[in-house]
């Protein structure tokens, strides 16, 4: 119920395009922060912003660098997903996770051998999944599940993500990524289903706060094998935790939007989605002066000149912007009406 009041306060909070961006935005550098820091990623948050904003580069961190910038090219690919209302599906699944461990918007494979986690410190067995054999069965199942569940509305949505999260974990599809790849696919879920708070929310700050709750409330069942137990497992703990954690992060998110509302703001997180990402930069620009050259546009976004003309050509095309002038150094370009209107 604190859930459902926190998410019905957000919905109906007015804020303006400009604050519902920065707050975005905000949201997607913390949980590509967060998320990554689970795995072990050493960069701070502001490193992080300096990596994907400015491809900055820190001295004998060439991996972190490479798994933020591949993450949130995940969370650009679930936000397109979001944005086409799109179904879930394995190969959606598998697309998630090809970004994620390699930056490239392709399926990857489920794993094709036995994966066993140990614990670093001592060596032990902590899970063994179930059999690479097993492992497309039960993805189908699991995907098929949560389609159902989504459209029946039988089960509340956030038991619904709670379980997939759960259950991908267990599944343990892959080698390597299943963590960043399990809180994605928790978040689309969420997004789809009606709880995606205008993707302003991150879940990934509640588990990294303390890792060792995270891991605990996972690890439920009377044995470590995914045969003997662990599939059948009771996942209350789980469900509990995970629910606790959409409301700490929802109620968080309800006091800095009541705090940024604007009573005669009206919702503009939908037409948000309709924007790229170099859009979205430009459109920053757009808050402190009426009139951009392509030359801003340029250092902005850190291309030739060239490209930059190419892009407001299209985005002209697109009805984004209006052009004045014919000379390409004095040419100036304005937000068309549509776009000056939601900036205000």
């Amino acid at each position: 119920m604190q859930i459902e009041v926190s998410r019905d306060a957000i919905s109906n909070a007015p804020v303006t395009i400009s604050v519902l961006e920065s707050l975005r935005e905000s949201a997607r550098l913390i949980s590509t922060h967060y998320s990554t820091q689970i795995e072990g990623n050493r960069l701070t948050k502001k490193e992080v912003e300096d990596v994907v904003h400015n491809g900055s580069v820190f001295p004998n961190r060439q991996r972190d660098e490479e798994e933020v910038k591949n993450y949130y090219l995940a969370i650009d690919y679930v936000d397109s997903l979001i944005k086409n209302k799109s179904s879930i599906t394995e190969e959606n699944i598998r697309t998630i996770h090809g970004l994620v461990m390699n930056g490239k918007k392709s399926a990857s494979k489920y794993r094709d051998g036995q994966n066993v986690i140990k614990d670093s410190a001592t060596g032990g067995i902590v899970y063994m999944p179930p059999e690479a054999r097993d492992v497309g069965g039960l993805m189908t199942e699991l995907v098929n599940w949560i389609n159902n569940s989504i459209n029946d509305r039988e089960v509340p949505s956030p038991i619904i993500a709670a379980i997939a999260h759960y259950e991908f974990a267990t599944i343990h599809p892959y080698y390597d990524g299943n963590g960043r790849t399990a809180r994605l696919i928790t978040n689309l879920i969420l997004h789809l289903s009606g709880y995606g708070l205008k993707g302003i929310y991150s879940l990934e700050e509640y588990y990294a706060r303390n890792l060792q709750s995270y891991y605990n409330a996972l690890d439920v069942g009377e044995s470590h094998n995914y045969y003997m137990g662990r599939a059948e497992a009771d996942i209350s703990k789980w469900i509990e935790y995970f629910c606790l954690g959409m409301d700490e992060a929802f109620n968080k998110v309800k006091i800095q939007t009541l705090e940024a509302k604007d009573d005669k703001a009206t919702d503009k997180s939908e037409l948000l989605r309709l924007l790229d990402k170099r859009q979205k930069l430009v459109l920053n620009l757009f808050k402190e002066s009426k009139f951009i050259t392509t030359r801003e546009i340029s250092e902005l976004l850190n291309i030739h000149i060239r490209t930059s003309l190419n892009l407001c050509k299209k985005w002209q095309g697109e009805g984004f912007i209006i052009m004045h002038g014919n000379a390409p150094k004095l040419r100036k370009y304005e937000l068309s009406d549509q776009w000056s209107a939601a900036l205000k």
